[in-house]
């Protein structure tokens, strides 16, 4: 059974269309991804729809690194 870390690593692997081998959870979105603005957008619409979760605006700006997106869902996923 993959863990929330392997499936947010799938998400961002699509997203950005990079090897997720690349991805630690202290990997930043913007700083080590280059994600800029459609990116983070795409990434936090990517989380919702693979765990069935809703993520506010507000929450979604506290996200900045792969562990923040793992913590997050892993508090709000049902």
């Amino acid at each position: 059974m993959a863990t929330t870390f392997d499936d947010v690593k799938a998400v961002i692997s699509e997203v950005m269309k990079i090897d997720d081998d690349n991805i630690s959870m202290d990997t930043r979105f913007i700083e080590d991804l280059k994600a800029d603005s459609m990116d983070q957008f795409f990434l936090i619409d990517g989380f919702c729809e693979k765990f069935s979760i809703n993520i506010s605006d507000d929450d979604a700006r506290s996200i900045k690194t792969v562990a923040d997106a793992v913590t997050y869902i892993d508090t709000h996923k049902n």
